[in-house]
């Protein structure tokens, strides 16, 4: 059964940074397009980046030159680096993967940006 877990959300000062971990299991992750959205209180969620299965990256607007998506095919694992931090990144940020009608969903790492 396909999983995700992220890890490495908190609390962090404006200005800060964060490097949150996603682990996949139970699928063969070379296959998916891995993907970050974030979901801030009383809004939807939005789409924050993702990377192709050959490494082709996607940001939203708002993080470009800010936040770097990475994965280690070796490790299972996709990577969200957020530098440069804003109280209006606070949010749950939820790991994505894609693979044609596949679509899985871990449970969310709370990031909390202070100013």
């Amino acid at each position: 059964q396909a999983q995700l877990v992220e890890s490495g959300g908190g609390l962090v000062q404006s200005g800060g940074s964060l490097r949150l971990s996603c682990l996949a299991s139970g699928m063969t992750f070379t296959l998916y397009v891995m993907g970050w959205y974030r979901q801030a209180p009383g809004k939807q969620r939005e789409l924050v980046a993702n990377i192709t299965t050959d490494d082709t990256t996607n940001y939203v607007d708002s993080v470009k030159g800010r936040f770097t998506i990475s994965r280690d095919n070796n490790k299972n694992t996709v990577y969200l680096q957020m530098n440069s931090l804003k109280p209006g990144d606070t949010a749950v940020y939820y790991c994505n993967a894609m693979f044609r009608k596949l679509d899985y969903w871990g449970k969310g790492a709370l990031v909390t940006v202070s100013s």
